[in-house]
């Protein structure tokens, strides 16, 4: 959908009679029902009298296409601004600008495209700008079928308008180089050379015909997407599925195809424990019904299995069109309805009510999930809610497919490939922690390595000794200790401090903590390693979970200042302490849980609380 759209003299007249705002603002409200913010219509006001600046050139067309705040269909995202033409050779160009009002950023080593600005009122982490309109023109590119059908050429770039650039620029750093060279970034004083950018590629005017041709586009998967995911996937050990995986995987396969056909709406719940292998039947799903044509996204409200997921998708390619598969789980606050094929939601147990950054947007997650697609899949256990956000349960997905009239289909996966295929751990986890009452009261008979260290020292030499293997294991800790914000991206730092032993915690400038080189030396949380596995974890127990006369207690006052996932948990109790307290105590103790159970082969851990160790100890003697 195309908020504004015109050639370049009805551009200009508009920015000349100061309209052009209030023309996008109310065509917003007329085919969206949205009201705009006071600083979003700000932005048009000042970026569009650049822009203005820009297309005053003789040799660009007067009829070259326009289009400003064009709604990919397929997500909430807009591209600020569009041109469209053809070049000398009468070929049709397109061409993507992201436009920017930063004055100032920072480059971030470690993580992939990724910059400091202000914004929001706050320094936040951002994509960097090159990257972001790289990527808004491979998504139109990759499925589009104007796009594809027509052999349309997309170019893009951003323009700082803001922004003054010096010499070896935090915009420039080498780690940027490959998104600069594809979207190259313009900045205050670089009007001339944006000029040269679009003439090369706009010497015709198209009378804005190109831009319809895309609004109206069907959306498919193109070929070179296909066979990058296809060719991804092939031998990659790590998405081989087993047994009942398989049958899931078919079963999902089936009715996705149904759905296809007959253009009726379902929903497939798929519960599970930890390491039955949600992610890789998603994953191979994904890339199947890609191939099959349709459109389908891997969706995760948590980024740290959806990041370490696909860097092992991709192995060492850096920059593919692959990551516009792979989204978080607030996208879809403004999608219109079935524009999916097929979401598959991993850890939907994670999934919130609001969306965006203030939690601000949106209504429900799942609702728009289910009601954005024709089949939506999602890939549950109940038992791994830990943030007082989490809203994920089979109940409130049934309760929303009826609402939205989506038949329901409900699998398990049942095999725990996790902890030595032994569900027996699992059970015994659930019984001493007090979670629910099972046969399992000792782990007689289970082929599984756990042991209760005396020391952390000790638990961090285990575990680092296993890691010297394969790079495969992993120190996890409760969030009892607050993340010292000078240091995220120190490793030197030590947050976690017991006694003489000290550790970081694992480092702000990597979203991969699972599976870097050096993250060994780190101590990563809930929410870096939940919907991950290794061989071996270490696991340290805070003061938030002891064990005091003769059961296991929980405390939320010992969590950290720094930890969001009790956010709100003191005005809860103050208004309702019994609530407050049982919410607390199912959030701490699936924490737990989730820790204790990302390890495969075995599991290390070390109580902060004498009472809790000695209780463990004896139960592992029984």
């Amino acid at each position: 959908m195309i908020v504004y759209d015109g050639n370049k003299t009805d551009f200009l007249h508009s920015v000349e009679r100061d309209t052009i705002a209030v023309e996008i603002e109310n065509n917003i409200y007329n085919k969206m029902k949205r009201r705009t913010a006071a600083n979003e219509f700000r932005s048009w006001e000042n970026s569009l009298e650049y822009m203005y600046k820009v297309l005053n050139d003789r040799e660009i067309p007067d009829d070259s296409g326009i289009a400003i705040e064009y709604n990919i269909p397929q997500t909430s995202k807009r591209v600020d601004f569009i041109i469209s033409g053809f070049d000398h050779h009468d070929d049709p160009n397109i061409v993507i600008i992201e436009l920017k009002q930063w004055d100032k950023i920072n480059a971030i080593e470690g993580q992939d495209g990724l910059v400091e600005t202000y914004t929001g009122n706050t320094m936040r982490k951002v994509v960097h700008p090159s990257y972001q309109a790289w990527s808004y023109s491979m998504m139109i590119k990759d499925y589009n079928s104007s796009v594809q059908t027509n052999n349309v050429q997309l170019w893009s770039c951003a323009y700082l308008h803001n922004y003054r650039r010096k010499p070896d620029d935090d915009l420039d750093k080498p780690q940027y180089e490959e998104y600069l060279k594809d979207s190259p970034a313009f900045t205050r004083g670089e009007v001339p050379q944006l000029r040269e950018f679009i003439k090369r590629c706009i010497r015709k005017g198209d009378n804005k015909e190109l831009i319809y041709q895309i609004d109206q586009g069907r959306i498919r998967p193109s070929k070179s997407l296909q066979n990058a995911i296809t060719s991804m996937l092939k031998g990659n050990k790590e998405f081989i599925m087993l047994d009942e995986q398989k049958v899931v995987y078919e079963e999902i396969l089936l009715t996705s195809r149904k759905c296809m056909e007959d253009n009726k709406k379902r929903t497939i719940i798929v519960t599970g424990g930890p390491g039955t292998g949600k992610t890789v039947v998603a994953v191979n799903a994904l890339v199947e019904l890609t191939n099959d044509g349709q459109f389908a996204q891997y969706i995760s409200k948590n980024s740290a299995p959806r990041n370490v997921y696909l860097k092992k998708l991709k192995g060492k390619i850096k920059k593919s069109t692959v990551d516009n598969m792979f989204k978080g789980s607030g996208i879809y606050t403004e999608t219109e309805k079935n524009v999916v094929d097929t979401i598959l939601v991993d850890e939907a147990h994670r999934l919130n009510e609001k969306s965006g950054m203030y939690k601000n947007k949106g209504e429900n997650q799942i609702k728009e999930i289910i009601h954005s697609s024709l089949c939506n899949v999602f890939f549950i256990d109940e038992h791994q809610k830990v943030t007082l956000s989490d809203i994920g349960s089979v109940e409130e997905i049934k309760k929303w497919a009826k609402v939205e009239n989506s038949q329901i289909i409900e699998t398990k996966l049942y095999s725990q490939f996790r902890c030595n295929g032994s569900d027996g751990y699992l059970a015994w986890i659930d019984h001493v922690l007090e979670i629910e009452d099972t046969a399992n009261y000792d782990l007689k008979d289970i082929d599984y390595d756990f042991q209760i260290c005396d020391s952390p020292t000790e638990m961090q030499n285990l575990i680092v000794e296993k890691n010297k293997n394969a790079n495969r294991a992993r120190i996890l800790a409760g969030y009892c200790w607050n993340w010292i914000s000078n240091g995220r991206n120190d490793s030197k730092v030590h947050d976690i401090k017991i006694g003489d032993f000290e550790i970081s915690w694992n480092l702000g400038n990597s979203t991969t903590f699972a599976i870097d080189d050096n993250s060994i030396n780190e101590a990563g949380c809930i929410h870096t390693s939940q919907g991950l596995e290794f061989d071996y974890v270490g696991v340290i127990i805070g003061d938030d979970l002891r064990y005091e006369d003769g059961h296991i207690v929980t405390d939320f006052t010992k969590r950290a200042k720094t930890d969001q996932s009790l956010k709100g948990i003191k005005k809860l109790y103050k208004a309702n302490p019994v609530l407050a307290n049982q919410k607390a105590d199912e959030i701490i103790k699936n924490t737990y849980r989730t820790l204790m159970t990302r390890g495969m082969k075995g599991c290390y851990v070390y109580c902060v609380d004498d009472g809790l160790r000695n209780y463990l100890k004896e139960r592992i003697k029984i």
